[in-house]
């Protein structure tokens, strides 16, 4: 007889604590599945998730103080495997745009089910990137949008398309220095170089104007 799957083990890091308590109940109440922690904060999360780090973690962006979206920037650049699924109250283009280029894995809104919730868990752990239906309609009119253009003369090197390729396609820093073979603060130096030519201040707005300008297809 062959034994059980393992369970799947969720984090929640949620501030109103009547929903934080329902995903709690919910997940922690269903087979298959377990609750490792739960906090009303990012840096709560960040300061002792590493005690026990999950397979998945569930993240509202509107927290106080540190935001979701930035909150999942560090979790992915300290736990490159750990997946992220937002769960939020927000569809705009904007903040769905930034989450997925911090690196989350999916993108649940609130009205989401509670069957529904679960079966985007084993989704994301399958390798598949979950999204409620109208945030789908977004992210698909988000890429149709992306028109090719004239080259904008930013005069980008090879090696720094390949960096920003690797980006677009989910890498942080540390895995991108690991596929390339070069250290970290080689990549660093890079992506100064990248900032600079592209005239932006961080990786999401790089990754967004390369896809904008039709630097990267």
């Amino acid at each position: 007889m062959s034994s059980p799957a393992p369970s799947i083990r969720v984090a929640v890091i949620e501030d109103q604590r009547e929903i934080r308590d329902g995903l709690k109940t919910l997940v922690a109440g269903t087979p298959g599945y377990r609750v490792l922690g739960a906090w009303r904060s990012m840096e709560e999360a960040l300061d002792t998730i590493a005690l026990d780090v999950p397979d998945v973690v569930l993240v509202d962006i509107g927290l106080p103080g540190m935001s979701g979206t930035e909150g999942i920037r560090i979790l992915k650049e300290r736990y490159p495997n750990l997946r992220t699924l937002m769960l939020t109250v927000y569809d705009d283009d904007e903040r769905i745009f930034h989450a997925i280029c911090a690196g989350a894995s999916g993108y649940l809104l609130k009205s989401t089910t509670p069957a529904r919730l679960l079966e985007s868990l084993q989704e994301v752990m399958a390798g598949g990137a979950p999204m409620s239906p109208s945030v789908a309609t977004r992210v698909l009119s988000l890429f149709r949008d992306f028109h090719p253009v004239a080259h904008d003369g930013s005069n980008l090197s090879p090696h720094e398309m390949r960096l920003l390729s690797l980006l677009i396609d989910g890498y942080n820093f540390k895995t991108a220095a690991h596929e390339l073979g070069v250290t970290r603060s080689t990549i660093a130096w890079h992506m100064r170089n990248i900032y600079e030519k592209l005239q932006v201040h961080s990786k999401s707005e790089a990754v967004a104007k390369a896809l904008r300008s039709g630097l990267l297809r």
